[in-house]
Parts: C-alpha cells; structure tokens; sequence
C-alpha cells in the first residue's frame, strides 16, 4: 500500500512538474517594440480597413501552420490591397507562435492607429501589413542594447569572440538544411559566463539577401554589451548571456573553451583537428597559387579585365600579406597617410612600380571573412571616373586589408579649407569638381549595379587625382539598398557632424537624399571656402547654410562667395550652385531634388529650379524676408563667361518648378 501511495505521490510530482513547465514554455508573447509608418494614413470604413481586418484574421488563422512563416495579400475591392506576413522565431512551438501573432494583431492596429504600414515585435514573433511591396519597401530597424558592459578587462576578449559567435550563427543560419534560416548558437566566454546567440530571416529571401540583413544587422550591435538585438522587417539578430530562447527545443552544445574528459573529448578533438590539418593543407596550397596569381596581376597593371564578374570570382582580386607588408615597408609610420573610424590608410608600392594606397581595418571589427570577402567583391564592382577604385583586398590571420588606387593629390578639404591652398582651386576646377562628385553619388544611387547611400559625404572624403579630378572615397559608412528600398532606419548614428541630414541625426533615418542633403552642405563650401563646422566661431553666424540662406533672401549671394573668386567666376554658374546647395539642404527629404535631378541642373540651363525654403537648421524664432517672387530666365542668350566681378542680378535664375524638358 506504501509502494503504491508513494509511486501516486511521484506520478503527481512529476505530472504537475511536467503541467508547469509546459505552461511556462507558453506563457504570454512578450512585447518588444513596433514601428509605424510616417504621414500615410488610412480612412476608416474604407476598403483598406475592411482588407486590414481580413488580412489580421487569415493571418492568425495560419500561425499554426507553415512552419512559422506566412505571407499573404487581401485585395477585395480596390484601391485598398494590403499585404501581411508573421514571423515566428524558430525555437516556438506552434501554439506560442499562434498566441504571439494573435497579440501582435489585436495590437498593432491600437498602437499603430490607421496608419497604411506597421510592423509589431515580439520576442517570440514579428508582425507586418502594408499597402506596398513588403519586399521592397523598408520600416524602421530597432537596436537595443543591454544597460550593463562587460568589465574593461574582459572587452577586447569578449568583442572577438562575440565576433567569432555572430558570424558562426549567421553562417549556421544562412546554410540551415531545414531552410528556415533559423539558427542559435551557445558558446563558453569562461567557466561562469555563457553566450547565448541567434540569427534567424525571412525564409523566402535567398542566402545573398539572408547574408546582406544578417551582416547589416551585425553592424549595428552596440560594442561590449552584455546583450543586444538588432530588429529589421526581413532579419533579426541578438545575443545575451542568458538563454532567451528555447534551448531544449533546438539542441544546442555550448562550444567550449576548455577540454573535457573522456571520449566525447577525443571525438570533439578530431573533429577539430582533421579539419585544421586539412585547412592548412590546403592554406599551403592556396598561398603558392595566389602568389602566382598576383605574380600574373602585377604584369598586367591591374587593368579593368581583373575586376571580378561576380562573388565567386573573389579570388581574383586576393593579395597575399607579404606582398603588402612589402609595399608598405611593413606598415610604417612614414607610410601612413590617413586614419579613419575604421583603420589606418597607407600609402604602398607595388613590385611594378604602381602606387596604392592600403587600408589596415581594424582588427576589433565584428566583420568576419566571408562578410569582408564579399564586401570588397562588390565594391569593386563599382567602377565610375568619380569614384577612388578598389584592386582587391588581403585576408589573412586578423589581418582585412583593402587596397586601393592612390591619389596623389590628397582630399578637397586640404585645398578648400587652407587659406594658402584655397588659390589654387580657381572656379572653373570647383565647378568641375562640384559635377563630378553628383556624377559619382548619381552612380551609386541609381546607375551602378548595386545602389548605395554613401552616408559621409564630406570634403575630406572627396579625393583629387593629378588633373584635379573629383573621387569619392571611403565607403566604411555606405549602406547597400534593395532595388525598390527608399528608407532605412537605425538607432546608431554614424557621419561627420555638420554633413549629418535633421532627420537621420535626430531620428535615425537614412536615405538617398541624406547623400543629397550632404551633397548641398559641401557644395555651398565648395562656393564660399568656408567650412560649416567652423563657421560660428569664425563668423558669429549660427552655421553656413543659414548665412547662404540670408544672403539669397537678401538678394545679394556675391557676398557668400570666396573673395578669391569674384574676378575669375561665372555669375550664373555661381549662383546655380547657390540655389541647387539651398535646394539640397532642405528640412523635409522630399523637397530636397534627387541626383538625377541635380545633374540634369548642373548640365543644362534649360532645367528651372523651383523656389527653396528656409534651410533646416534655420532659426525657427526668426522672421526672415521670404523671396517668393517668380523670376523669368533667359538662359538661351546669357554670357556664362561673365565675370562675378559685375554686380549681381537675381534675374537671371528661374524659381519655377523643376521639369526637365
């Protein structure tokens, strides 16, 4: 009878164990964030609503089923399509992922009020609806960062092999054989510290698109935390020192730093060993071929036929260190000429004699291999007169290198900004440099095979070849877009200050026409010789743009040029300018002229220009004397060679609205 109370005593134990785990493992979805779209809204009892309710439903009728992911579209009646999709992390069960996506959808529509696109984050799954291409259009992305560092002892350590965890998960989820593009990771930082790490896509995108979210979303982690995530529409990463996820449910085998004992110990070292000997195998092998192969490079001049097709003929553009190490006398303080955010720059040569310039990364970055690999693929794709070329890149160790050609008139700002130098840049060489550098950010936005938003377009970054010829340099900052992208945003702000565009230093939003809002700052330096950062100090003023601004209200812009050049400039290319930076700089990005546009204006006096506004640090308490009126053009018979020595006339300019004809 004892036997049989006590065996009923342990079955009731372990059936309420059992209940409460189980009931533990799905308690209630927790809320992380949402976002919702900006100025577009909908009606209510339209035939949007009516979709956006159909489409909530299906969505939470399908969570349980799919696998995690569903995408779908409600178009009954138009106009009013939307289109939707759920997310589920790939460790829940499918009831936790049919109770998360029932929150999400009884939520985002509370907490994104009739707006036409929103998307919800939970930690258990993510939510969307949208009236447009949830492939192509972008919603903001969400960092967030644990409160608590890891000690300074341990935070060079620790940055590497966070480092080395990220970039395993996003491989594991890159190469997952169930397709789900879902992947955890568990690894020993010490004997009482374990990381806790996980990357996880949209399974529909293909393993190129995964790895570009992926590494995007690496590049906003915030730097010896003890914990953070990185949240976009089509891709999430994050990694804490505590599982958050369900470790049982995806079987993962911390990686250890220290042995173990026994047989499972000598299993794992040949498995680690094998593969080691093998890989330094083949190192061997690879090294004398590569040498061979840059051996074959260097004869021929690094011509337009070595720049790679595609990313699996990276290999194509590989150096080996030795040969940089030459060119560089090591690395040498006296080969160093510049110093970035993301290493130091050295100018090098080649055994042929041809001149490069080095940039050593740091060894710090999160980037891992294949991600730098692929990296300096694309970018030498991008092949433009306007634009500083890559010729390849060296990998080796710690060591990502890339390598550069060399210009040998350093950058713009040490001509425009030194009181000496600044002679030597007539105004028919600023002008030119002024349509070269919209050539080279036109290339990358629209006409290259990538598009791209540089995000630090600066003086400093524009290089001068031997004919003075404008060349865009450092992309350490540049974000690739999707073909239909428009808008990205991010938590963590990077770009020089005094370039930055109002809504990506205050909100985080970056665009194509943050590079314009930039393009504008620098081209009304280039006019005046006057650096905007150092402009309120020097002349009491509050910054440039609004000193360019007064003096073209004012109706006399003369007085905002560089005195060297009033003898020797156009007027009407002068004021052009003038009126295209104004127009560049506007507060609201969709008032600023695309690239497109503004090189149609800097080519063609037969474009008119429409009226700019009040630039956006202009003072809000002020009452400027507005120019509103409209003024004719007769750009058909004006003397462009006329001398900005005559006095100015504001007539010669229309304030029409721009269409190119």
């Amino acid at each position: 009878m004892c036997i049989l109370k006590s065996s009923s005593t342990h079955l009731a134990i372990i059936v309420s164990l059992f209940l409460f785990l189980n009931s533990a493992s799905e308690a209630a979805p927790t809320y992380t964030t949402h976002a919702c779209t900006n100025g577009s809204f909908y009606l209510p009892n339209t035939t949007f609503q009516t979709n956006l309710n159909l489409l909530l439903s299906s969505l939470v009728s399908n969570a349980t089923l799919h696998d995690g992911y569903y995408l779908t579209n409600i178009s009954l009646g138009a106009p009013g399509e939307v289109k939707g999709l759920f997310l589920c992390r790939g460790d829940v069960t499918p009831s936790v992922c049919h109770d998360c996506v029932a929150a999400a959808a009884d939520n985002i529509t509370r907490l994104c009020t009739k707006t036409t696109e929103s998307v919800i984050w939970y930690d258990e799954c993510m939510v969307r609806y949208s009236n447009l291409s949830i492939l192509n259009n972008i919603v903001p992305s969400v960092d967030i960062d644990s409160q608590q560092s890891v000690p300074d002892s341990d935070s060079t350590s620790f940055i590497n092999f966070l480092a080395s965890a990220l970039n395993g998960v996003v491989q594991d989820a890159m190469n997952s054989l169930s397709g789900r593009m879902f992947a955890t990771r568990e690894a020993n930082f010490t004997s009482s510290m374990n990381l806790y790490a996980l990357a996880q896509c949209r399974p529909d995108l293909s393993a190129f698109d995964c790895n570009m979210c992926l590494r995007g979303a690496m590049s906003s982690l915030g730097e010896g935390k003890r914990g953070a995530r990185n949240l976009l529409p089509s891709c999430n990463v994050r990694y804490e020192l505590y599982p958050f996820y369900n470790v049982f449910a995806v079987s993962t085998k911390p990686e250890s730093l220290s042995p173990s004992s026994g047989k499972n110990n000598i299993s794992i070292i040949l498995a680690i060993a094998v593969p080691i000997v093998v890989a330094v195998l083949l190192f061997i092998v690879g090294v004398f071929f590569l040498r061979k192969r840059a051996s074959y490079k260097y004869n021929n001049s690094f011509g337009q036929d070595s720049i790679v097709e595609g990313l699996s003929d990276g290999d194509s553009l590989q150096f080996d260190l030795a040969t940089i190490e030459a060119a560089t006398n090591r690395f040498s303080d006296e080969n160093k000429i510049g110093k970035g955010g993301f290493g130091v720059v050295y100018k090098g040569v080649l055994p042929d004699g041809q001149e490069i310039a080095v940039k050593r990364l740091s060894v710090t970055s999160l980037q891992g291999a294949v991600e730098f690999r692929n990296e300096a693929a694309l970018v030498a794709k991008l092949q433009h007169r306007n634009l500083v070329r890559l010729l390849g890149f060296c990998l080796e160790g710690q060591e990502k290198i890339l390598i550069y050609e060399y210009i040998p008139n350093k950058s713009l700002d040490y001509f425009l900004f030194n009181s000496m130098k600044q002679r030597e840049l007539d105004w028919s060489q600023r002008y030119k440099i002024i349509v070269g550098i919209a050539r080279g950010i036109l290339y990358l936005h629209e006409d290259s095979q990538l598009r791209i938003v540089h995000r630090d377009v600066k003086a400093s970054n524009v290089l001068l070849d031997e004919n003075m010829n404008p060349k865009i340099s450092d992309f350490g900052m540049a974000k690739i877009f999707q073909a239909d992208q428009t808008q990205v945003n991010t938590g963590r702000i990077v770009g020089t200050y005094g370039y930055m565009s109002p809504e990506y230093a205050m909100r985080g939003q970056f665009s194509m026409k943050s590079d314009v809002f930039s393009f504008g700052v620098l081209v009304l330096e280039i006019v005046s010789g006057k650096k905007n950062t150092d402009f309120y100090q020097s002349n009491h003023a509050d910054d440039l743009l609004i000193f360019a601004w007064k003096k073209w209200t004012e109706q006399t812009p003369m007085e905002f040029v560089d005195p060297t050049l009033r003898g020797s400039c156009s007027r009407n290319e002068v004021n052009r300018c003038i009126h295209i930076g104004l127009l560049c700089v506007q507060e609201n990005p969709s008032d600023r002229p695309s690239m497109a546009t503004i090189a149609l204006m800097l080519n063609s006096y037969s474009v008119t220009m429409s009226m700019p506004r009040q630039p956006a640090s202009f003072l809000r308490g002020r009452n400027p004397n507005r120019f509103n009126r409209e003024l004719d053009s007769d750009q058909s018979t004006t003397d462009q060679s006329t001398s900005c020595s005559i006095p100015y006339s504001v007539n010669e300019v229309s304030v029409t609205e721009v269409y190119p004809r």
